[in-house]
């Protein structure tokens, strides 16, 4: 029972946060707009078909849930869902990633973020992030390789940045 006591108590520590954050009963957040979120798999598609590549492109917001698909027709039958958990992966990790093959190989201390389900620790997931504040993310897959997979979501972004608020 006092076991059962001491878990509820640091659970409820756990869920208070820190102090005066419980002062507010709303969060306000942002995420891209629908139109941009489909403007955005779009630059990032063009950008890797002018560098021959067939892919798929999928835009999540800063929770994981898919805001726009886009799949050459030729791309791969695997592409779409692995352009989204790429996508989910940058915004579960808060990271882009290329930058968390390396540190989640084998071996390595954070290896078992491999087996968390639908993380996908191929470069090609993007943040996609206005002010500091992440708002979604951009996957890509079908390209000869992960470092071209994020070259094309980075182009995207870019094609797109005069339109996201400072």
């Amino acid at each position: 029972m006092l076991k059962k006591l001491g878990m509820i108590g640091l659970v409820a520590a756990a869920l208070a946060g820190p102090a005066g954050a419980q002062d507010e009963p709303l969060v306000s957040f942002q995420v891209l707009a629908p139109r941009l979120a489909v403007d955005l798999a779009q630059s990032v598609m063009k950008a890797c078909n002018e560098k021959g590549f067939q892919v798929a492109v999928a835009v999540v917001d800063r929770f994981g849930v898919p805001q726009a698909l886009v799949r050459d027709r030729f791309a791969g039958p695997h592409t779409p869902d692995t352009a989204t958990r790429k996508a989910w992966t940058a915004v579960s990790f808060r990271s882009d990633t290329q930058e968390l093959v390396p540190v989640t190989k084998g071996g390595m201390p954070q290896s078992g973020a491999r087996d968390i389900t639908n993380a996908l620790m191929l470069g090609g997931g993007v943040v996609v992030s206005v002010g500091g504040q992440m708002v979604g993310a951009v996957g890509v897959s079908g390209a000869p390789g992960g470092e071209e997979d994020h070259d094309c979501a980075l182009a995207g972004i870019a094609a797109i940045e005069d339109r996201l608020p400072l």
